[in-house]
């Protein structure tokens, strides 16, 4: 299980691509699979602004981590 994500104030880079490689580390390790969870559930998981996540899933969504469809939630892309 990946540990609980803790900002470190010190790292350099933005906050969200913090946020985006623990998620990455958390898809890879298996920890999720199917359906992300909601920008607001991760919001309050990770303790960080929705804005913040926002930009967290656009930049999974670059690395082709997961696929959002409009009106529905982000969903993992499946390892080939």
């Amino acid at each position: 299980m990946i540990s609980r994500f803790e900002p470190d104030p010190s790292a350099a880079g933005y906050l969200y691509v913090h946020v985006a490689d623990h998620i990455a580390e958390r898809i890879e390790a298996g920890e999720l699979k199917g359906q992300l969870p909601g920008e607001r559930d991760l919001t309050e998981e990770y303790r960080v602004s929705l804005g913040t996540m926002r930009n967290a899933i656009k930049e999974l969504r670059k690395r082709g981590l997961i696929e959002t469809y409009h009106g529905k939630r982000s969903f993992i892309v499946p390892k080939s």
